[in-house]
């Protein structure tokens, strides 16, 4: 009868939400003002709002109670693998800790004491305000060398970035090469645009320097696309020996280098970035999604002086600026040390995870970055990837296979898993799921 009563409960107010009665960001009552008005038990209470945050209906903040959940979100942004409410997302890295909502509303408190909000309500420039980009130089300066604040554009996001690089520099039917297993977003990017892309053979995220020669020659390639510095989704580092036959290789054939840093942080101790190494030829691509939040859109651009005036006209065709209200924010981040403490916390939690996964999954082969909150997982000779995924579905996981990833037709039978967001309780019940699953299938 209690099973009963809970159900109904929640399916009550699952149609509050639906109907648009219960908008996102609500307050709900506290469990026992809940009790109270439904004549029902605390217990009872307590299982209806567990069964609503199965449903991805609603979450809680520690501390303010629970909420009602934007359920227009997207979870799969663009993959394939079709993730239901309910299911425990491994398809889309969402780092985040418990604190992370504490240090924004502190942020917003500075933010609303202090400055010209007004001047924040107009356009800006497309680049960004000029003492902002000069704060995201210096900050990426001591990665990378000396930075000139006038060749960075803030962004909305990494991806932004990357869009605007191959919308601003490349020309429909430019070729780009890249690895057989690459970022979803640069797929996205090029299709949008008309912008080939070739396959370059390569070692677990590391691409080959022979075959970069060789589609070079045969296929005219104009820029290469690079993850050197924790690839996504394999989370390789490219040694400093082959960063330097490919800058030897981009010179001769007059290569544009995209180098995309998204996932850099995670590494503590990283060879010297392209950017660095041939700063005239290299286009660099990062953002703060994944050291802060998905959800705070904010990215940068590196371009050299040729390229200026593209970028800045694809800023203006797309987002015309990027939010000063957001800009403002990162950039006090920047300055007290906080973004610092956010990539530790990610690279912290990344390690927990990655010692999970080698614990649970033992001898099933996973590819990875000691850091990064994402793995790699090849199957066995004979074992494909949609069955397991369709069984790990009914069991509540989604995770994704390597179609999105791969570029070309010769797409490898693996599983992706994403874990930045999700509970260790959570992690450690899917870790166990798809061992069973990948045993079974071999």
């Amino acid at each position: 009868m209690v099973k009963k009563r809970y159900m109904e409960l929640a399916t009550m107010v699952e149609a509050g939400i639906k109907a648009g009665d219960l908008p996102p960001g609500t307050r709900l009552p506290t469990h026992r003002n809940f009790a109270e008005k439904h004549g029902i038990a605390l217990a009872t209470a307590t299982r209806t709002y567990n069964e609503l945050r199965k449903r991805g209906l609603i979450l809680g903040e520690a501390g303010r109670g629970m909420f009602v959940r934007d359920s227009a979100l997207p979870i799969t942004l663009g993959l394939e693998q079709d993730v239901n409410k309910g299911l425990i997302d491994l398809v889309f890295n969402t780092p985040g800790s418990a604190t992370d909502s504490k240090v924004l509303r502190e942020g917003l408190r500075w933010m609303a004491s202090s400055g010209d909000l007004e001047a924040m309500l107009r356009y800006q420039p497309h680049g960004g305000r000029s003492h902002e980009r000069k704060i995201f130089a210096n900050y990426l300066s001591s990665i990378h060398g000396d930075i000139d604040s006038e060749n960075l554009f803030i962004t909305s996001g990494a991806q932004h970035g990357l869009a605007i690089a191959v919308m601003g520099i490349l020309l429909n039917g430019d070729t780009v090469g890249t690895d057989p297993i690459i970022y979803p977003g640069l797929k996205a990017a090029a299709a949008l645009h008309r912008v080939p892309l070739v396959s370059v053979s390569g070692e677990e995220g590391v691409m080959d320097p022979k075959d970069l020669e060789r589609q070079c020659r045969k296929k005219k390639l104009k820029a290469v696309y690079l993850m050197p510095t924790v690839h996504t989704p394999l989370g390789s580092v490219m040694d400093e020996s082959t960063r330097s036959a490919i800058i030897k290789i981009a010179h001769k054939h007059d290569l544009l280098i995209i180098e995309d840093s998204t996932y850099a942080f995670l590494e503590t101790d990283p060879p010297p970035s392209f950017l660095s190494l041939v700063p005239e030829r290299t286009v660099h691509v990062g953002g703060f999604s994944k050291n802060i939040a998905t959800g705070l859109r904010i990215g940068f651009l590196i371009v050299p002086d040729r390229f200026t005036n593209f970028i800045s006209r694809s800023i203006r065709a797309t987002t015309w600026n990027t939010p000063a209200l957001i800009s403002a924010l990162v950039t006090r981040w920047i300055e007290d040390g906080t973004i610092t403490k956010f990539e530790a916390t990610r690279r912290k939690h990344g390690a927990r995870g990655q010692k999970m996964c080698r614990k649970i999954l033992q001898d099933i082969p996973i590819i990875s970055h000691p850091n990064a909150s994402f793995a790699w997982i090849p199957l066995r000779k004979g074992a494909r990837a949609e069955p397991i995924i369709t069984r790990l579905s009914e069991k509540g996981i989604a995770v994704s296979s390597a179609v999105p990833f791969s570029v070309g037709d010769a797409v490898p039978q693996a599983l992706r898993i994403a874990f930045g967001g999700v509970s260790e309780q959570e992690l450690r019940f899917s870790l166990e799921c798809i061992r069973s699953e990948i045993t079974s299938a071999s």
